[in-house]
């Protein structure tokens, strides 16, 4: 242990601890902005600047440890002058139109800059010009980006796909795309984790709203909205509603108000990709010889991008099924438009995703098989659906439950932990149990492949037939499992790859909060509602059921393939549609 004093309170903590780390042991918070625990510790924006007495110069406080006997002051006159003439510095190198920024009320910078009571700015404007294409899914704004190198370190640490970099040097250094690519050509996986964890509003999704809004004025257009299961756990963080008081009833409710004509529930889709996938991979499975192995999963189209640029050669690996959206958008201008008496051309099919990668997804040519334009028109983030709720405001306490529309709001408990890492894996397992046996598993037979451990592997037994299972989230991880693949280091039967740290509930488009990782929270969230669901197989839900005896036949039919089903191969990566 390691006794020092900080702005007079006399400590002990344990040696290699930051001063920063060691002020929060005791209430004293040092702002910073550029810091991620564990990921950047660079101390490149020089906010979290303090005083060891005796001592001239200032010292970083996120990468500075303790030492034995030392006094520190964070807020001592010298810290107090430097600390705001860096921020003002920042402050001269950034976009300040704070009132037309995404990020406004939710800036670290921004936060920084009132708490130190900046009204006036003493340095010249100098910000970097935007040069983007904003129809890109991925937009960044250079202009409002204060080079805190937190993108760089996330994409490389924990995606470990280098898409970004420092650019020249000096006071012209500015962050961009590695290599002096274009985003288009950098092998991205739009997995939005650069901008969950950039501080400013330098990293966003494309806004889509002005699209959705014309289609609500059209009196021509039905607007038919399906909402992923991951958006339940998340959606009233933006809207700064507790987690017991933003239940998906009052999320149903707010969607009725903005004007959606069907509110149904992505889980109702989940459980007809687990009826496909299970049944392909007991195709597979029981046909070896005819296949590779392992079988992947296939609904995280971050995760389809990441394997056809990093690893082709095992594209053959994946499951044909759509992911949950794109079946939904399928189903929603063939099957529901029919059984619901409307013409699909009227259907403006919405899909409201925790994910960027899905604005992607929904303009990829070889996933429109309905005959009837897109088969998903419109892809909002739950950020987006946050600002529209707050754009007509909505307030939370009014709002009352309801619920999804009829039929095709069903979901089974396997379809809702979709949304959580190795939530697809265990809903595929429990169903392929039942397909194979006729009888239904115990429930929490599969629960082995639950948690936050990037790299998970399980063996399970089924009619005397063993299969060897993995789970991975995260690009990084996924990259050390696909190379302990290839060198023949380990042999799985099926593989379940999310590209987001602890799956969907950690996507890319769920609402952010500076310093905060909720994926956990939120993956709990979804398995307790699991735990006390009346459905808990996916081949139980019985709108599944009526889809299969009306419109499909059964699982992997002919017709089942032309909707439900995608050559993964044919897939191009352009990301401008």
């Amino acid at each position: 242990m390691v006794k020092l004093k900080i702005d007079g309170q006399q400590i002990a903590v344990p040696a290699g601890t930051t001063i920063l780390d060691a002020a929060a042991r005791v209430g004293i918070k040092i702002p910073h902005l550029c810091y991620l625990k564990d990921i950047n510790e660079i101390g490149a924006c020089r906010v979290c600047l303090v005083e060891k007495v005796g001592m001239e110069k200032l010292v970083t406080a996120c990468n500075t440890e303790v030492e034995e006997g030392v006094e520190i002051l964070t807020n001592s006159p010298k810290v107090r002058e430097v600390r705001r003439i860096n921020v003002e510095l920042i402050l001269s190198d950034h976009d300040c139109k704070c009132v037309q920024c995404v990020k406004s009320g939710n800036c670290t910078l921004q936060k920084i800059a009132n708490d130190l009571g900046i009204i006036e700015q003493p340095y010249k404007d100098v910000h970097e010009k935007t040069r983007w294409d904003f129809e890109l899914p991925l937009i960044r704004e250079a202009s409002k980006c204060v080079k805190c190198m937190r993108c760089v370190q996330i994409c490389d640490k924990v995606q470990g796909l280098n898409v970004w970099d420092i650019n020249g040097s000096g006071y012209r250094a500015s962050v961009g795309v590695s290599n002096n690519r274009k985003i288009t050509e950098a092998d991205c996986a739009l997995c939005g984790q650069c901008i969950t964890h950039c501080p400013v509003g330098a990293l966003r999704e494309r806004d889509d709203l002005r699209l959705l809004r014309d289609a609500l004025a059209d009196p021509e257009k039905i607007t038919m909205v399906q909402i992923a299961p991951a958006v339940r756990t998340a959606w009233g963080e933006g809207i700064g509603i507790s987690k017991t008081e933003a239940t998906t009833g009052k999320m149903v409710s707010a969607l009725r108000r903005i004007g959606f004509d069907y509110i149904f529930d992505t889980t109702y889709s989940a459980d007809l990709t687990i009826m496909e996938e299970g049944s392909e991979f007991i195709e597979r499975f029981t046909h070896k010889e005819q296949y590779s192995w392992p079988m992947f999963t296939s609904c995280c189209p971050g995760w389809v991008r990441f394997v056809k640029t990093q690893y082709p050669e095992y594209v053959k690996n994946l499951s044909t099924a759509k992911s949950p959206q794109q079946m939904f958008g399928a189903m929603a201008k063939t099957y529901i438009a029919q059984k619901l008496g409307i013409d699909p051309e009227k259907i403006f099919s919405v899909s409201i995703m925790p994910c960027l990668s899905k604005k992607y997804e929904k303009g990829v040519p070889q996933v429109d098989d309905a005959g009837h334009g897109k088969d998903v028109d419109l892809v909002l983030t739950t950020r987006e659906m946050d600002r529209l709720i707050r754009a007509d405001n909505i307030q939370a306490h009014d709002l009352k439950e309801e619920e999804f529309d009829e039929i095709f709001g069903e979901g089974s408990g396997a379809g809702v932990i979709f949304g959580a890492t190795g939530g697809v894996m265990e809903a595929a397992l429990r169903s392929a149990y039942f397909l194979i046996t006729g009888e239904n598993p115990e429930v929490d037979s599969f629960k082995s492949v639950r948690g936050m451990d990037g790299w998970k592997e399980a063996t399970f037994e089924i009619k005397g037939m063993k299969v060897k299972v993995a789970v991975a989230s995260g690009l990084g991880n996924t990259g050390k499992l696909m190379e302990a693949i290839k060198q023949g280091e380990v042999d799985y039967d099926f593989v379940e790859i999310m590209a987001c740290p602890g799956g969907c509930v950690g996507g890319g488009g769920q609402p952010v909060k500076d310093g905060y990782e909720f994926a956990e929270a939120r993956g709990e969230i979804l398995y307790g509602l699991d735990k006390f669901s009346n459905l808990k197989f996916s081949h139980e839900n019985s709108a599944v059921q009526l889809t299969y005896e009306e419109f499909l036949g059964e699982p992997n039919s002919h017709r089942a393939h032309q909707l439900l089903h995608t050559n993964l191969e044919d897939w191009d990566l352009e990301m401008n549609r």
